[in-house]
């Protein structure tokens, strides 16, 4: 690794929201950490997902990469199943990312027709969650 790449990826380091970091190459190894208190960052509004348009119906896709949460705890009820009817707004399902959950709002009222996810799975950024029909 040249001295310019170590540079580059202090830099990016220290303008990303990690904590640490370790590269290693071959019997190379570099780790990079923030020191004194941290503060968390305030969390971000969740970017509305939008709609994709699919040959069965518009869907709602992944904002983000993580782990598809279709309730809010394991001992509860999902948000939504097939044939609910939904509010703009209203949370469809959880998205985890960095030990941060994501709310994923309905993009307009509409009836969920499908939950294409399964509880616990990887989602990627733009996967498709869930089919609805527009009310």
């Amino acid at each position: 690794m040249t001295n310019q790449e170590l540079f580059d990826l202090m830099a990016r380091f220290d303008r990303s929201t990690l904590q640490s970091l370790r590269l290693s190459r071959g019997d190379f190894t570099i780790e990079l950490a923030r020191g004194g208190v941290s503060v968390p960052p305030a969390p971000a509004a969740a970017p509305a997902a939008a709609p994709v348009q699919e040959a069965e119906g518009p869907v709602v896709s992944a904002p983000l990469v993580g782990t598809f949460y279709a309730a809010p705890a394991p001992d509860q009820p999902p948000f939504v199943s097939a044939g609910d009817r939904v509010q703009k707004g209203q949370t469809l399902c959880l998205l985890e990312a960095m030990k941060t959950m994501v709310e994923v709002p309905a993009p307009c009222d509409c009836v969920i027709e499908a939950v294409l996810k399964a509880n616990g799975e990887l989602a990627a950024f733009g996967d498709a969650l869930m089919r609805y029909t527009p009310c």
